[in-house]
């Protein structure tokens, strides 16, 4: 394999894995940029992963092609109504906030697997879904030389809808009144709030916006590279997607980078044996790269990366 054909192999699948590392980091942005720290992604995602296997395997006769987007929708919603937990302890109740996230992570694989073996007669994992994405060419610019087979020939759409997303925050959360106000709650709440904004409501809009983007990921996940629901499926993936919003220092684009970053990293362990070169490598340092790179950029990047100055902090009206 040429150097040119393992790089038309490596990029479309770092894109393809990054991609629902992508939604849940973004996620994590708008949680945070509203001073809401969101550690129970990963409980989310499980969720989200969750919801779109069973909606696709229990409506693909209906809904034929579209079951998987629908799927997508469907998760979105759930993921956004299960963040409420996490915003009603953390804001309207003022409770620990990454405390809160943590028991949000559990409390996901709990309920995912409770209703797994509900559902599929006490099996621990759902069944293999027959409706998945397609993958397609961009039409003109998959003929580009070197571009084309690079970025726009055999990709999903979720890939698209990832970057997409990325770029839709960006304009959000920097150029739009929304955005600023998401912004001045996570930096100095008391000053938003003698300018009449409501934080309280601006910062639960945001955690449900940070959960829907969170179950999209998982979804995503669980329908382009696992295919069912197990207690596995979603093993690490929200505390990438976390990792990549601080090493994109909490900006949409920074985290869609540094998520691509991890992806790559994924599309190495598990493609990597039938790379020249690389498939002389042991497997096991392979499989635990993308964990292993996770750590490195916390703790390259962690304090050089300054938070919302607000974020993780309850806000008490009146209260300095």
């Amino acid at each position: 394999m040429s150097f040119l054909e393992v790089l038309y192999f490596i990029v479309p699948s770092a894109i393809f894995y990054a991609a629902p590392l992508i939604f849940a980091a973004i996620g994590g942005v708008f949680s945070e940029r509203s001073g809401v720290v969101n550690i129970g992604i990963e409980g989310i995602m499980v969720i989200g992963a969750f919801v779109g296997i069973v909606f696709n395997l229990f409506t693909f006769d209906v809904l034929g092609n579209f079951t998987p987007w629908a799927a997508l929708i469907a998760a979105m919603v759930i993921g956004a109504i299960f963040s409420l937990l996490l915003a009603v302890a953390a804001i309207s109740f003022r409770a620990d906030q990454t405390v809160t996230g943590v028991a949000l992570n559990l409390l996901g694989i709990a309920v995912a697997l409770f209703s797994v073996k509900m559902l599929f007669d006490g099996k621990g994992q759902t069944d293999f879904i027959s409706e998945r994405f397609p993958r397609f060419d961009v039409p003109f610019l998959s003929d580009i030389p070197f571009i084309g087979p690079l970025f726009f020939q055999d990709i999903y759409g979720t890939s698209i809808l990832a970057i997409a997303v990325a770029i839709l925050a960006w304009f959000v959360i920097y150029k739009t009144p929304f955005g600023l106000r998401l912004r001045a709650v996570g930096e100095h709440p008391m000053a938003a709030d003698t300018m009449g904004i409501n934080v309280t409501k601006m910062r639960y809009i945001a955690v449900m916006i940070s959960g829907g983007l969170a179950g999209i990921g998982g979804a995503v996940y669980a329908q382009t590279i696992t295919g069912d629901f197990g207690h596995a499926t979603i093993n690490g993936q929200g505390f990438m997607a976390i990792a990549a919003m601080i090493f994109g220092k909490w900006h949409p684009i920074g985290a869609m980078g540094a998520a691509l970053f991890f992806g790559l990293a994924q599309a190495l362990s598990i493609a990597g044996g039938s790379i020249k070169y690389i498939q002389d490598i042991p497997p096991v340092f392979l499989t635990i790269l993308p964990y292993v790179i996770t750590i490195f950029a916390l703790a390259g990047f962690i304090g050089k990366a300054n938070a919302p100055k607000a974020s993780g902090q309850p806000y008490i009206k009146g209260k300095r």
